[in-house]
């Protein structure tokens, strides 16, 4: 005794609706894992500004590479052998040692703003490896400017110091 049974209904196939919106579903699932993985690769090349009562305040590890900024201390630059700087970075409130061994940009002065990149050694002293200062009389950059508003020192509307500018006429 043999069964015969029906005839076996085909199995259909997605409609093109159905392909149209898997694929993309797909292209975004895959969009999202390379922003995952582009995020991921850049989030241990990014460095945070501090200033320099950030550093002590936060209790920033020695070791750790970060931004430095603040303004550059009258009087604080020493110049030694083989491209050797060092000065002192502050803002206002607490001050932090720099150690620098290479060109300096042009306009960097005393008393100008300045971001400084590289290492926190013991001691709280900072061993840079890139200095950026000003580029123009207005310029600061917003983080620098922000830590001395809030530290009192510099005033909105206020110009930044300019150590080098000259007294006006009939005042010397």
């Amino acid at each position: 005794m043999t069964t015969t049974t029906g005839p076996v209904p085909a199995r259909r196939g997605m409609t093109r609706k159905q392909r149209r919106l898997t694929l993309i579903g797909l292209a975004l699932a895959v969009l999202g894992v390379a922003a995952g993985l582009v995020l991921y690769a850049l989030s241990g090349s990014i460095t945070l500004f501090h200033s320099p009562t950030d550093i002590v305040e936060k209790n920033v590890q020695p070791g750790q590479r970060i931004r430095l900024g603040g303004l550059v201390e009258t009087g604080s630059v020493r110049r030694g052998e083989n491209m050797h700087v060092s000065f002192v970075v502050t803002d206002g409130r607490t001050t932090i040692p720099v150690a620098y061994r290479g060109v300096l940009p042009d306009l960097f002065r005393e008393g100008q703003g300045v971001v400084t990149e590289g290492v926190l050694e013991p001691g709280r002293q900072f061993r840079a490896d890139s200095v950026l200062a000003r580029h123009d009389e207005t310029y600061m950059p917003k983080e620098v400017a922000d830590a001395l508003k809030q530290q009192g020192h510099w005033k909105p509307g206020d110009p930044p110091p300019n150590p080098n500018a000259r007294p006006p006429e009939g005042s010397r």
